[in-house]
């Protein structure tokens, strides 16, 4: 039996999402992709764009952040910054996380306007003298309301109102089967290097998951069923994250029970509890107006979207500009299915559907 003060966690560091693992495999020429479009920069050079996309958990992130690791190594003539554009969604909201890690101060969420705050950016940096790479993780979220542009425009077409600003950027993009596409003005200064990241094989999934085990767990805690438990759930959804998450719970699962070893039971309940998490996750980033949309959706799914609309105006007031604007967001990020159906007068009805269980998401919405 396992004391109230004693653990089975050797290092349980290695199972939180911001850890940045030593142990990175698999993933060797898309990392030489990376450098390889970093290196003009030790040379004061801009530094290539790069399109990196795959589904998501395999691997993009912690790629990149390694990378920017290894050439600060090298060089302190580069700024690199990482911005979650899930968090930070709009223009104004991703130049201020930019200036706030280049300047370590964090501007007024208002009283200052874009261009005054664009402009210190680029003055710090030609102050300095330095080249600035700018990671946008997960830009699929700057997509549905025209953002995406906007940022790119700004960031990739600086120095022809400030000359001498050098400016990279890595978009990250979570491929989910949903089309994108910049606008031209934007694709004709971005031409990425584009690195694609496929979905883990099985055998590089048991891989990366036993090398988590062996610095998370003192020895011989997790047994080989275990193991195997959970290398097969991983692999149902391709999602790495949902792999450490399930090591974590389980090792909880077996402290819980007083217990000096993980079992397939602890897994299988730690999975239960872990499938809902990356869907919670993104509904708590959602503004109220999405979570009360996203709401009546998974009340009902059978209503067109010209009904969903009444409930919706009849709620939040909004119009119907902004309630399809909405539609389109949640499209995109996978948390509704928006399909167009052969009824109605014209054979365009739209249906609205969630993609997870309806009584998932309205668990989370509580």
């Amino acid at each position: 039996m396992l004391l109230w003060d004693e653990t089975i966690f050797s290092n349980g560091e290695v199972l939180e999402f911001d850890y940045l693992p030593e142990y990175f495999v698999h993933r060797d020429s898309q990392m030489q992709a990376l450098r390889f479009s970093l290196k003009p920069a030790l040379r004061g050079m801009r530094p290539v764009n790069c399109l990196v996309k795959g589904p998501p958990g395999t691997g993009k992130t912690t790629a990149v952040m390694k990378v920017f690791n290894e050439v600060k190594e090298y060089t302190d003539d580069v700024a690199f910054v990482k911005v979650n554009c899930q968090i930070d969604s709009t223009r104004f909201a991703v130049v201020s996380r930019i200036y706030e890690q280049l300047v370590h101060i964090t501007p007024p969420s208002s009283g200052i306007s874009f261009r005054r705050l664009f402009e210190k950016v680029i003055k710090y940096l030609l102050d300095s003298n330095k080249t600035l790479v700018v990671a946008l993780d997960d830009i699929n979220y700057l997509f549905p309301e025209g953002h995406a542009d906007e940022v790119m425009y700004s960031l990739l077409r600086a120095h022809e109102q400030y000359p001498g600003a050098r400016i990279s950027v890595i978009a990250i993009i979570s491929d989910v089967g949903i089309p994108y596409s910049f606008d031209p003005r934007v694709g004709s200064v971005f031409l990425p290097e584009e690195i694609a990241f496929p979905r883990y094989e099985i055998a590089e999934i048991a891989d990366i998951i036993s090398n988590r085990v062996k610095h998370a767990f003192f020895q011989d805690v997790v047994s080989d069923e275990a193991l195997d438990k959970v290398v097969t759930y991983v692999d149902r959804t391709g999602d790495l994250r949902i792999g450490i998450d399930l090591l974590k719970r389980s090792g909880l699962n077996a402290e819980r029970r007083a217990s000096r070893t993980v079992s397939v039971e602890d897994v299988d309940k730690a999975y239960e509890a872990s499938r809902l998490l990356h869907l919670c996750r993104n509904i708590k980033s959602l503004s109220d107006h999405e979570k009360i949309l996203l709401g009546l959706i998974a009340k009902d799914s059978s209503l067109p979207t010209g009904e969903l609309y009444k409930s919706f105006h009849e709620i939040t007031g909004l119009g119907y500009t902004r309630f399809y604007e909405l539609i389109e967001k949640m499209h995109i990020s996978r948390l509704i299915d928006a399909d167009f159906s052969g009824k109605g007068m014209r054979g365009r009805t739209r249906y609205v559907a969630p993609v997870y269980d309806s009584e998932d998401i309205l668990k989370c919405l509580e």
